[in-house]
This record gives structure tokens, C-alpha cells and sequence, in this order.
């Protein structure tokens, strides 16, 4: 057998020894703890907490954070801070739990599972889930906090694009919003109260003191903010992050 020969078959045994080896680690994913609420741990999950004055007025806003692999919680609150394990503006309301397998953790560019792979290389990828919240977090600390531009949202979003989530990486506060407030769950009875009672209270008041107009204002307040967010994310390109 020549050496052209051996080199060539040495090169396919150890490519495929990588595939095989890529393969294993992208599924080799530990068991989860199952959701604990009372201890504010949520493994993998998103999270959403009702805000002051922004959900009082469309209770759909709110603020939005991303669990690591044990359940800590990991938010954007202020400028060049992301805070690990305490939830800003109160405790958890609403969680998503997240699945890995459809993460995509490639050990180099042939090894994507996701569609974009060329995009995703470009913004940046990880080896596991705490791999890119830890890559995510040490982006935002060297961010300023903008409620509009730059936000718990934009967090949220940059993270599981890292992570190619759902073979994605055109994560942002819209689509992210949405999964939240179509699949996301409940903690208890208490949190919908708390996240609803003050937009009632504010509608009854409103309602009472000004009649029509004050509804026509929420609803326009509510086009300004999806308005915004939809030139901001698909219109003028890098103006919300």
C-alpha cells in the first residue's frame, strides 16, 4: 500500500472518529432538575416578570431573563451588568423550559446542525448551553442599558442565538416575546394575579375617569411599541441589538 494511500485512509478514519466524536458530545446532555419555583430555579428555561408602569399599561411587556443548565437565573437589568440568581423586579411569573437537543453546538463549521451555519459562525457559537449564556453575559457587561436599543430582550435574544436555538439565529425581542406569551407557563395563580392586576386596576380607572380616549390611548401606545420594535429589528438594520 502506498503512503498517498495510508494518509488518505488515515484522514477519513480520524474524520469520521470527529464526526462520531461531535455527534456524542451535541447529544451527550445530562438530565435536568425538574423546575423549582419556590427555590427560583429553572433549568434551561426563559423567564418573565411583570414590569412598573410598562406592564401596567400592556401587561404582554415585561422583564425577560435565560436559566443556566442548574436553574440560575441570568438577566440584563443595567449598564454593564448581568445579574446571576436574582431576578430583577421580582420573582418569576412565567417560564418556558428550553429543550438543548435543538441547540446546535458545533465543533467546527462542517459540524453545524443548524441551517445557517455560515451565519452562526459569524455571530458566534458555543460547545453547551452555559458555554453560550457565559459568552452572552461576558458581551453584555461591556454593554449600556438603553430601555429601546438595548435591553433584557436584546440578552435574551444574543444568547440563543449562540445557541442557534430551533436551528435560528434570528432571535429578537418579537419572536421572543411571542414564544413567551404563547408557550410559556404559569409559576401559580399568584403570578397572574400580580401581572394583571395592576393593567385592570389602571383599565377600570382609566375607563372611569376618561372613558373611550383612555382606550384609544392604550392602544396606541401599543402600536408605538410594536411600531418600534419592527423598524428597530426588520427596518433599520443593528438600531435595536
Amino acid at each position: 500500500m502506498s503512503l498517498k494511500q495510508m494518509s488518505l485512509m488515515e484522514f477519513k478514519a480520524g474524520a469520521a472518529g470527529e464526526d462520531q466524536f461531535s455527534s456524542d458530545r451535541m447529544h451527550d446532555v445530562w438530565p435536568l432538575d425538574k423546575v423549582n419555583a419556590k427555590k427560583a430555579k429553572f433549568p434551561c428555561c426563559l423567564v418573565w416578570t411583570s414590569l412598573p408602569i410598562v406592564s401596567w399599561l400592556a401587561p404582554y411587556m415585561g422583564h425577560v431573563g435565560i436559566c443556566r443548565e442548574d436553574g440560575v437565573v441570568l438577566d440584563f437589568s443595567g449598564s454593564h451588568f448581568v445579574g446571576s440568581d436574582s431576578f430583577s423586579f421580582g420573582s418569576v411569573a412565567r417560564y418556558l423550559q428550553l429543550d438543548r437537543e435543538q441547540c446546535c453546538f458545533p465543533p467546527n463549521l462542517a459540524g453545524h446542525t443548524c441551517e445557517q451555519s455560515y451565519r452562526h459562525a459569524e455571530i458566534g457559537t458555543a460547545i453547551s448551553w452555559d458555554d453560550a449564556l457565559h459568552s452572552s453575559m461576558l458581551r453584555f457587561q461591556h454593554k449600556s442599558y438603553n430601555l429601546f436599543t438595548c435591553n433584557c430582550y436584546s440578552f435574551v435574544a444574543n444568547s440563543m442565538n449562540l445557541l442557534a436555538y430551533n436551528g435560528s439565529v434570528d432571535w429578537n425581542a418579537l419572536n421572543i416575546s411571542a414564544l413567551i406569551l404563547w408557550r410559556g407557563r404559569w409559576v401559580d395563580g399568584k403570578s397572574v394575579v400580580r401581572s394583571f392586576f395592576p393593567f385592570t386596576l389602571m383599565l377600570f380607572i382609566g375607563i372611569y375617569m376618561a372613558g373611550w380616549p383612555f382606550l384609544i390611548g392604550l392602544a396606541v401606545f401599543s402600536l408605538l411599541l410594536l411600531g418600534w420594535n419592527i423598524i428597530g429589528i426588520y427596518c433599520v438594520k443593528n438600531l435595536i441589538e
